[in-house]
């Protein structure tokens, strides 16, 4: 199976520092994001992904192309189809937008916070490289990277607050973090719900093509 369609399970395999788990299940610590995978839907794996998830915790996203079995003990919180996007034209580096870290990440939570990206969490910006764009010094718009593993990388974290829409950021950000990844000789991918029509025009319109269709859902603990 191409990894891509277990993205992140490939993630956490090659950085498990960011996750905990083992071979049978993983998720991401729960202050860098709520991402959780298993290698297969082997009755092992969905065992040890139930016991990752305790009673008070925030729901786990899974995010793969096979269907999504859930585990006894869990529950389905939301479900819906995604897509996975692959970039196939080169862009062209922007290098004047700015380079988003630590001392940026309180402002980075609550725009992501107000806007609703996708999870983002107080350490998802370690992820990978973020860059954002101020105006009269506050943070506006930001993209980043989030999961990874050898030639690929994942464009996420796109958001623009709502008082500065409509005016081309999303696709800049988008773009500069494109044509970054690809500088470094891996391959940009990305995530869209399928009903976010104008997302998936936008990122179209920056050379990604569907690749496929993606299962997405939240699990939470069944109260006890």
């Amino acid at each position: 199976m191409n990894a891509l369609d277990r993205p992140v399970w490939a993630s956490l395999q090659h950085q498990p520092h960011w996750g905990v788990g083992d071979e049978r299940a993983r998720r991401f610590k729960a202050d860098i994001n709520r991402f959780a995978a298993t290698p297969d839907e082997g009755a092992d794996h969905l065992t040890a992904l139930a016991e990752l998830v305790q009673p008070g915790d925030d729901a786990v996203y899974l995010l793969q192309v096979p269907r999504i079995v859930v585990p006894a003990g869990l529950e389905t919180v939301k479900a819906a189809p995604g897509v996975q996007m692959v970039a196939t034209r080169r862009l062209a580096v922007d290098d004047a937008l700015q380079r988003l870290g630590d001392a940026d990440a309180a402002e980075m939570l609550a725009l992501a916070t107000l806007t609703e990206p996708g999870p983002f969490l107080p350490r998802t910006h370690t992820m990978g490289r973020f860059i954002g764009l101020r105006i009269d010094g506050r943070l506006v718009a930001m993209a980043g990277e989030r999961m990874r593993w050898p030639g690929h990388v994942e464009v996420s974290g796109v958001c623009t607050h709502p008082d500065f829409r409509g005016r081309g950021l999303a696709r800049r950000l988008s773009a500069a973090v494109t044509a970054e990844i690809q500088r470094r000789g891996e391959l940009p991918f990305l995530h869209a719900w399928a009903t976010n029509t104008a997302a998936i025009a936008l990122y179209e319109s920056l050379g990604f093509e569907v690749r496929t269709a993606v299962n997405v859902a939240m699990l939470r603990r069944l109260p006890a």
